[in-house]
């Protein structure tokens, strides 16, 4: 076919011919365009000689090629296809995908320039019309290599989840070994933080015009997000929407720094996470997740306040709540508010509020003076009176206690 065919065929010319005739050869433009990047881009000094002179230039290649055929108006996907395969496999490699970018950009200028170097007055119209064609060729390039790299990342990223899960779980069972550490090629530490999570719904899950699943995986992402941020790739974790278990290695947490931590983590999940804290031997991890997990049912059934609680901090309920006589007594010290269930609700909101009777009688939205009223009535009824330490004392016992016979906060507990 002669130039004039061609030209009859195609819209886009320059000095009456195909402006992708203006090219030239581009196997020696691509060089050209390698040798320019290499100068100009400071990333490329980090780039092994053979990964500039093969790779570099073979997409730069691909990419000049897959422009001129754009320019004359065919979007064949085989040059694409060539494309997205070399960039999923430049993404293993690690190579930056700005690296990549730039050099896309570099061989586009270029083309553009050696374009624009032939072009008369009289092609003003043209050189408009490619200049638009030039900016569809960049943004079909540009996202083919950035999906390439996406699809790469997640799949690298679900890899990294799978061995997280298997290795987690097999230390929470008891079952890890150094040969599995290999296979998964996560180190096992000596000893961790043993963190227990208990993520409460966010309040748009309860929004009848929103997807409340969909809600709850975001807030999980963002708690996993913040962990990240936090902790790196070193923290090992199994969590759900609601919560759940992270492994911290000793090394690579500040346990003086802990409540801060679990401060941000509520932040990232917009909800107030309550969190448990345990160190422990690696050895020792299934024994240490039950015991921070019970400390966790304990500050659930007990609904105090979001925020950090060691085993020091819940001492005496984690005692009270072991099965005996004593748990069964204690209990049945309430059982004379069974008839009167907002006194019963009262005792555990001044509990969980930290005995402050103003911000009990806010949750509550009564007065405070009602609230007085109220402890009268629990003093009379139970013989205990909470307005005095001792009372107080076993009537917060009492609760503990409770809350292990019946459903938390007092509730019968419910079969399932």
């Amino acid at each position: 076919m002669t130039i004039e065919q061609q030209v009859a065929e195609r819209d886009l010319v320059v000095s009456g011919r195909p402006a992708s005739t203006h090219l030239g050869d581009v196997r020696t433009m691509s060089r050209q365009v390698v040798r320019h990047f290499v100068s100009t881009v400071a990333t490329c000094g980090t780039l092994p000689g053979e990964a500039i002179s093969g790779d570099v230039t073979a997409v730069t290649r691909v990419c000049l090629e897959l422009a001129a055929r754009m320019l004359d108006g065919d979007a064949s996907p085989e040059k694409s296809d060539r494309l997205r395969t070399a960039a999923a496999e430049w993404a293993r490699e690690g190579i930056p995908i700005d690296t990549i970018h730039h050099a896309v950009h570099e061989g586009l200028k270029m083309a553009f320039d050696r374009i624009s170097a032939n072009a008369t007055v009289r092609d003003y119209r043209s050189m408009v019309d490619i200049a638009r064609r030039f900016l569809e060729i960049v943004d079909s390039i540009t996202s083919t290599v950035a999906l390439a790299y996406v699809r790469e990342l997640r799949g690298v990223v679900n890899e990294h989840h799978t061995a997280v899960h298997t290795l987690t779980s097999a230390l929470l069972g008891g079952h890890s070994s150094s040969t599995m550490a290999r296979e998964c090629g996560i180190a096992v530490a000596d000893s961790y933080h043993v963190l227990a999570l208990a993520v409460p719904p966010h309040r748009d899950e309860s929004d009848p015009a929103l997807d409340r699943a969909v809600v709850a995986r975001r807030k999980l992402r963002r708690v996993q997000a913040e962990l990240a941020r936090r902790c790196g790739d070193h923290a090992l974790a199994l969590l759900s929407v609601d919560g759940g278990t992270v492994l911290i290695p000793e090394r690579h947490f500040d346990p003086e720094r802990a409540d801060e931590f679990v401060e941000q983590l509520s932040a990232a999940a917009q909800v107030p996470i309550r969190a448990t804290l345990v160190h422990s031997a690696t050895d020792d991890i299934p024994a240490s997740a039950d015991r921070a997990h019970e400390l966790l049912d304990i500050v659930t059934r007990l609904d105090l306040v979001g925020g950090l609680y060691r085993f020091a901090d819940l001492a005496l309920e984690y005692q009270l709540t072991r099965p005996g006589p004593a748990r069964a007594t204690l209990g049945a010290v309430l059982d004379p508010l069974d008839d009167s269930p907002e006194l019963l609700e009262t005792l555990r909101v001044h509990i969980s509020n930290n005995l402050n009777r103003q911000r009990t009688a806010r949750v509550l939205y009564v007065h405070a003076n009602t609230i007085d009223h109220r402890f009268k009535r629990i003093g009379q009824l139970t013989g205990f009176d909470p307005g005095q330490v001792k009372g107080l004392w076993y009537l917060r016992s009492a609760l503990v206690a409770r809350s292990y016979r019946t459903g938390a906060g007092g509730e019968p507990a419910r079969t399932r």
